[in-house]
């Protein structure tokens, strides 16, 4: 058993909530309060099951057996995963004095970003989501991923990993035209792989950068605008002003919490947003759980 000490400003409830948005989710299982997931492990696909406990999240391994250091790795995974590092007290102390933030900080309160702490997942994920809605671009992750991801089942349930660069570059287009991906996305999801397997990419070589030059580095990727290096970075490396600002949710939001008759100018959301400066994405994610 593995234990997480979590935040006082944490709520677990509400991160289930958002891991079962969708009934074809396959990189985890939500059930009895509980989520199970799979992650490669020193070289090794391992199954662990997260729940609530006095003193925190405890964590048990399912399937796989890892060292000590593993162990560690896989503490660390679930921190990040669940951005239990970031102290929202000051994000909470500007909210209440904000009438967009204030009722929604307090019907949420404990809600953290849920995050992709793979980057290569996340700019795939970000590019399936491009143009879609919500339910479809499920539906195109659930096929992309059991049909190119390794799998470990617990229970007879298969628990998918996400697939390796090194697999998705070798893919035909061929092969995700016929799971119904666009031939554009078909495209950008390959050039994504390539990129992360030639060394043009990765976690390690963004970290530590700005915001700015960090989203210049991902956008030399063709398939990777503006909205999907900017997803990425709030996703991944918890950039605290990275957010899609251009993104139709968090329009809509703004709209239904303002009582708007159509959605708001991109001028007026930059307006809105100045008012959050460094907080800007914690801002769209109580925005967007208001249009649950």
């Amino acid at each position: 058993m593995i234990n997480v000490k979590t935040p006082d400003d944490f709520s677990f409830e509400h991160a289930l909530a958002f891991l079962q948005r969708s009934p074809k989710e396959v990189l985890h299982r939500v059930g009895n309060e509980r989520v199970t997931k799979a992650l490669v492990v020193e070289g090794v696909p391992v199954v662990f099951e997260v729940r609530e406990s006095p003193n925190g999240l405890a964590v048990e391994k399912l399937v796989g057996s890892v060292s000590k250091k593993g162990e560690t790795q896989i503490a660390a995974y679930i921190r990040d995963w669940f951005d239990l590092h970031t102290d929202l007290g000051p994000f909470y102390r500007m909210a209440a004095k904000d009438e967009l933030l204030k009722p929604l900080t307090k019907a949420y309160r404990g809600y953290r970003i849920v995050g992709q702490p793979d980057l290569f997942e996340s700019l795939v994920w970000a590019v399936l989501g491009q143009q879609i809605n919500l339910a479809f671009a499920y539906t195109l992750k659930s096929r992309f991923v059991t049909s190119f991801g390794q799998s470990i089942e617990w229970n007879g349930i298969p628990h998918f990993v996400f697939p390796e660069p090194a697999v998705v570059s070798e893919i035909k287009p061929e092969q995700l035209l016929a799971l119904q991906f666009s031939r554009q996305k078909a495209a950008y999801t390959i050039n994504i792989a390539e990129a992360f397997l030639s060394g043009e990419i990765s976690k390690e070589k963004l970290t530590g950068l700005s915001l700015e030059n960090a989203k210049a580095e991902l956008r030399k990727i063709k398939g990777v605008g503006n909205w999907t290096a900017n997803y990425a970075l709030m996703k991944t490396f918890r950039y605290p002003d990275a957010f899609p600002l251009e993104d139709a949710g968090l329009h809509n939001a703004i709209r239904q919490q303002l009582n708007l008759k159509s959605k708001p100018s991109l001028d007026r959301v930059k307006k809105i947003f100045k008012k959050y400066k460094g907080w800007e994405a914690y801002a769209t994610l109580y925005l967007w759980k208001s249009l649950k």
